[in-house]
């Protein structure tokens, strides 16, 4: 016997109430572990359409070392 048919028999051996009871649980398994895909058209999905592509070829080789903090005076850092 397999672990579904083992669980099944066991489920069968309750009573209706634990019967529905250990129904939820096994529902509450599964929302738990589901591997949740964002949906087409999600927020999300939307959001990384607008910025595919938008940052340069050369990013962030763009950056230099003394570009980084050049407008802000250095007593101002805290």
């Amino acid at each position: 016997m397999n672990l579904p048919d083992t669980i099944h028999a066991h489920a069968k051996a309750l009573p209706p109430e634990l019967q529905r009871q250990t129904l939820d649980f096994i529902t509450w398994l599964e929302q738990r572990h589901a591997r949740r895909e964002p949906a087409a058209g999600s927020e999300t999905e939307q959001f990384l359409q607008r910025v595919a592509g938008t940052l340069g070829d050369d990013f962030p080789d763009d950056i230099k070392d003394d570009d980084l903090a050049a407008d802000l005076p250095r007593e101002d850092w805290v």
